[in-house]
């Protein structure tokens, strides 16, 4: 899988085929707290969660890092009424793929409306996964 396609999963919310081109040990850095969460499970976890709470959700830029193998992908969404903008900081190990997923966005508000829905999303994607295991 390419960046490219990788990117566009993410728009369209097809989060299991984005799964595929991250690493089994990617660390996902999250703008909403300090520690970063480990491994492509949790991982999963959160980008389900937050794709079910942006709405038309869009990369609008990407900037390609040549020689460190990296690539910041920015993007727009809603949350309600709020609009948020934000960038998505991937590197990419020797096999290409995600082993680090940053994600910075802006403005406050936005992030507070997120960090605010990010709660029971996420009690819903660890719910259904337990119901379908």
């Amino acid at each position: 899988m390419t960046p490219e396609a990788f990117q566009a999963a993410l728009e369209r919310g097809d989060i299991d085929t984005a799964g595929e081109m991250l690493a089994d040990n990617v660390v996902f850095r999250s703008p909403a707290v300090f520690e970063p969460y480990e491994g492509k499970a949790a991982t999963l976890v959160l980008l389900k969660a937050v794709s079910s709470v942006f709405q038309d959700f869009r990369y609008v830029r990407s900037f390609v890092e040549e020689h460190a193998m990296g690539l910041a992908l920015v993007f727009e969404a809603r949350i309600g009424t709020r609009t948020i903008e934000g960038v998505d900081f991937l590197r990419l190990n020797s096999l290409g793929l995600v082993d680090d997923f940053r994600v910075m966005v802006r403005p406050h508000s936005a992030l507070e409306a997120l960090m605010e829905a990010m709660v029971p999303a996420i009690e819903r994607v660890l719910a259904e996964q337990s119901s379908a295991g």
